[in-house]
């Protein structure tokens, strides 16, 4: 899984899956034993993260949803990961 982004604990992935599971643009997030699936403005779509970490994830998505957009286009068209700064 392309690591998209990383801040405080959280990594964010990106990955094509055949078929679909979820069939709208969607980014992976993992902290610790955790891991939930957001959609591309920060809606959480499957599992969980602890209530800190998730709000982390939604203000990230919020901050950099244009970014987001681009390296989903980027990673279904080309292949291409593009990189997407963290909260600081």
């Amino acid at each position: 899984m392309p690591l998209l982004s990383h801040f405080y604990g959280i990594l964010i992935t990106i990955y094509t899956e055949e078929g679909g599971k979820h069939h709208k643009p969607h980014c992976h997030a993992r902290y610790a034993e955790f891991e939930a699936v957001y959609d591309l403005e920060g809606n959480c779509i499957k599992g969980k993260l602890p209530s800190k970490q998730h709000k982390y994830v939604v203000a990230w998505a919020a901050l950099y949803e244009d970014s987001l957009n681009a390296a989903w286009t980027a990673w279904q068209k080309y292949g291409e990961v593009l990189k997407i700064e963290g909260l600081r």
